[in-house]
Parts: structure tokens; C-alpha cells; sequence
């Protein structure tokens, strides 16, 4: 009995420590159980407007009636058929109407600039149009003037002697962030004047294989057949691009549309209008776009560069000592990139302005300076099958 009276008091201490643990202390014996954190938004207050409109109304109503659809004729010239020249093929052409004067007309859109009647639309558009006919959206006609054409970035101007002409306001194409609203205004298929809408998807877009210059903006607005030179406008009313080409297999919207920025569109036609041509930067050179491979043949640490591959004679970067092989680092003290945005930034210089181009030549860094030209002016070039122009 006396040896279990020296357990009664540890017993009884232990358990009534342990009353009190469980007491105030509960969840130290609880099981251990895993969780995982999950954040989540506040409930949204109803009463709270949207960050977007309901309604695009208000800026189609800004912009619709700047544009304008765009009808041409071209007549094809009789005997067009190589063969009906031909004495022995010629009988298979006679009564089959081969030797008439043929019309073909096509359609288009177009954007009404300046309220003196000057209008922006594609080149491909008008080229090759015997006559151009401009309707507007209130109901009146008028046959066109072409004022000018730039087929390198597929922009051509067109005049019209109308009063009271509603002019579109332009925005700033290098303001525009992906995932703004764009609205497409055209005439797709000659139906009338069509709105759709979407979002910008890219900007910057190049090598598409579409013009020589090209730094498209990408939207999935449905761009139809005749959309081509219409109003790509943003939620304000306000024109961004031109919209120029779709990229489809099927020849219909596959939302993927394109349209030049309005920064180049209004450089470009601004030339157009005051000279009857676009004016470039041109320093007259072949490059090759470096890759991290030839970077280190040449010995160099960044694979960033152009390799000039050939040098126009007695050019402007002939005149300013620039040798085939070397390597250019940086234009206009900002690094090379590619050669679509080099030649981008060259062609924005005016001629005789000088240029400091870095290059690396034989292991070294060499500076030069280099007086731009005049880009000398090229013939239109065909479209590639697998973008069509709209």
C-alpha cells in the first residue's frame, strides 16, 4: 500500500495537467491536417459600372461616316490571249467573244482624311483601275482622282471634289497595348457598310512576306473581301489602321486580320500628298541577320548584328567606308535588332541626315558615319498566295 500511495499523486498530476491542456490548449492534440492557400477577389459590387462601354454606338457613329466604299472598272484589253495571235489557235478563239474589250470590276473601302476630299485606302485596291468611283455613306458618288500610290507599303491616296466631307480623327498607333477593343469598318462583299469588332491581338507584326515595309497591327476583327483600305478605329471613334490583308486558308475570316498603323499610314500619305511620293531613308546595303553560331565564328560575345553581304557602289554606305563582312551593331546609337525594324529606322531618316552606325570589323569596334540618301523608288510587287490582300 505504501508503494502505490508514491504512484496516486504522479497519476493524479498527470491527469489533471492534462484536463487542462485540453481545456485551453485543444489543438494541441488535434490531428494534423494539410491545407492550401487560395486567394480570392472580393465580392464585386453591382453597383460598380464596367471599365468597358455597353455600347460601341458612339464611336461608329464618330467614325462610319468617314468611310467610304470603293467601286473600280478596269478594262481588259482585247486579244489578251497570246494564242489568239497564233494563225494555227486562232480558229478556237473566233465567235467565242475573245476579241471584245472586256470590264472587270472589283470593290473596296476607303477612309476619308481630310474634309477637302482626300482618301486613304490599299494600293492593291486601285491598281490597275481604269476609273474610281467613291460612294459615301450619306448617299452621294463622286469619281476619284489618284493622287499617289506607295506599293511598298501597299498605301495609295485618292482626291474627290465634294463639299461638306466628314473627316475621320486620327490616334496614335504607338499608344495601343494588346487586348484594347478595335472595330473594323469596311465593306465586306459588297453586302454595305459593315462594323465588327474585336481586339488587338499583336502589334509590330513583319515578315509576313505582304510589303516591304511592314509593321502590322494584328486584330481578330473579322476582315472580309472588300475591308481592304477601311477604318480599323478604336472604342473612341478614333482611326489606329488601315486594314489591309487577312491571313486565310479558306479565303474568308479566320481572325487573323492585319492593318497598317496609323503613324505610318499618315507618314506616308503626307508624302503622297505633298510630293507624289514617299520619301525614304536609304543607305544602300545587303544584310544577313546574325545568329548566335556566326557570333562566335566572328568572335563576338553578343549574337545581336547585321553582317553586310554587299554594298550598292558608290552609295551612302559605300561613301562612308562600310566594307562587306562587317558586322553593324548599332544604328543611330540604338542596337540592332533585325533587319526589318534596322531598315524600319533608316527609312524614317531624312535624306542627308547623318547616321552613326558601330560596327565590328577584324576583332575590333570601328564608328562611322554615314550621310542617308533617297530610297530610289521600286515597281509594285505581287502578293503571296498564302496571305491574301482583302
Amino acid at each position: 500500500m505504501r508503494r502505490l500511495s508514491f504512484l496516486v499523486w504522479p497519476i493524479l498530476s498527470g491527469i489533471l495537467a492534462a484536463v487542462i491542456l485540453l481545456n485551453y490548449l485543444p489543438e494541441m492534440f488535434a490531428p494534423q491536417i494539410n491545407t492550401v492557400e487560395i486567394r480570392e477577389t472580393p465580392a464585386q459590387n453591382s453597383n460598380l459600372s464596367l471599365s468597358g462601354p455597353v455600347s460601341y454606338a458612339d464611336a461608329v457613329e464618330h467614325a462610319a461616316y468617314s468611310v467610304v466604299n470603293i467601286y473600280t472598272r478596269t478594262v481588259i484589253p482585247k486579244n489578251e490571249n497570246p494564242l489568239y495571235n497564233d494563225p494555227d489557235f486562232r480558229k478556237f478563239y473566233e465567235g467565242k467573244n475573245s476579241g471584245k474589250e472586256r470590264i472587270q470590276s472589283s470593290l473596296g473601302s476607303g477612309v476619308i482624311l481630310t474634309s477637302d476630299g482626300y482618301i486613304a485606302t490599299n494600293n492593291h485596291v486601285i491598281s490597275g483601275a481604269g476609273s474610281v468611283v467613291v460612294a459615301l455613306k450619306d448617299g452621294r458618288e463622286a469619281l476619284a482622282k489618284i493622287v499617289g500610290v506607295d506599293p511598298e507599303t501597299d498605301l495609295a491616296v485618292l482626291k474627290i471634289e465634294l463639299q461638306n466631307l466628314p473627316s475621320i480623327t486620327l490616334s496614335s498607333s504607338a499608344n495601343l497595348r494588346v487586348g484594347d477593343v478595335a472595330l473594323a469598318i469596311g465593306n465586306p462583299f459588297g453586302v454595305g457598310q459593315t462594323v465588327t469588332m474585336g481586339i488587338i491581338s499583336a502589334t509590330g507584326r513583319n515578315q509576313l512576306g505582304l510589303n516591304t515595309y511592314e509593321d502590322f497591327i494584328q486584330t481578330d476583327a473579322a476582315i472580309n473581301p472588300g475591308n481592304s483600305g477601311g477604318a480599323l478605329i478604336d472604342a473612341r471613334g478614333n482611326l489606329i489602321g488601315i486594314n489591309t490583308a487577312i491571313f486565310s486558308r479558306t479565303g474568308g475570316s479566320q481572325g487573323i486580320g492585319f492593318a497598317i498603323p496609323s503613324d505610318q499610314a499618315k507618314q506616308v500619305m503626307q508624302d503622297l500628298i505633298q510630293h507624289g511620293r514617299v520619301i525614304r531613308g536609304w543607305v544602300g546595303v545587303e544584310v544577313q541577320e546574325m545568329t548566335s553560331q556566326l557570333a562566335e565564328s566572328f568572335g563576338l560575345k553578343e549574337s545581336h548584328g547585321l553582317i553586310v553581304a554587299g554594298i550598292f557602289r558608290n552609295g551612302p554606305a559605300h561613301k562612308g567606308g562600310l566594307l562587306p563582312g562587317d558586322i553593324m551593331l548599332e544604328i543611330a546609337n540604338e542596337k540592332v535588332i533585325d533587319s526589318f525594324s534596322s531598315m524600319n529606322k533608316v527609312a524614317r531618316m531624312p535624306p542627308d541626315s547623318v547616321v552613326p552606325i558601330k560596327v565590328w570589323r577584324n576583332g575590333e569596334y570601328i564608328n562611322l558615319e554615314i550621310i542617308v540618301a533617297e530610297r530610289p523608288q521600286r515597281q509594285p510587287q505581287k502578293q503571296p498566295s498564302q496571305s491574301q490582300n482583302k
